[in-house]
């Protein structure tokens, strides 16, 4: 696997852009596990942290953020500035978890 650039800001100090590649994005949708949610349902009456679900999110921006990155590979990038990443809820008890930058190539 090739190395890439990935960052949160448009420029990357002390690089030029030399070809702007335009959008890419990875997305993956996951589902609530039935024991995740009993367990988080313990949890709402004692508080505290949802592990399961922190695993759950960590693992979907990994899978998220690795399609992205091969999105921008197959295209010919280097970098991929002003990365984003946003949820949504697709139905009850799944959501998206979608990540989304600029690919380019940077001398």
């Amino acid at each position: 696997m090739t190395d890439i650039i990935i960052t949160n800001i448009e420029v990357v100090p002390g690089r030029t852009i030399t070809q702007h590649l335009g959008m890419v994005q990875g997305n993956t949708v996951r589902t609530k596990h039935a024991g995740r949610d009993i367990m988080a349902g313990f949890k709402n009456l004692v508080g505290g942290e949802l592990i399961g679900y922190t695993e759950l999110l960590t693992e979907s921006r990994e899978e998220a953020t690795q399609r992205m990155v091969a999105q921008a590979q197959a295209i010919g990038a280097n970098a991929i500035l002003n990365v984003r990443f946003s949820t949504s809820s697709i139905t009850s008890g799944a959501a998206e978890l979608f990540v989304y930058g600029t690919a380019v190539v940077l001398e």
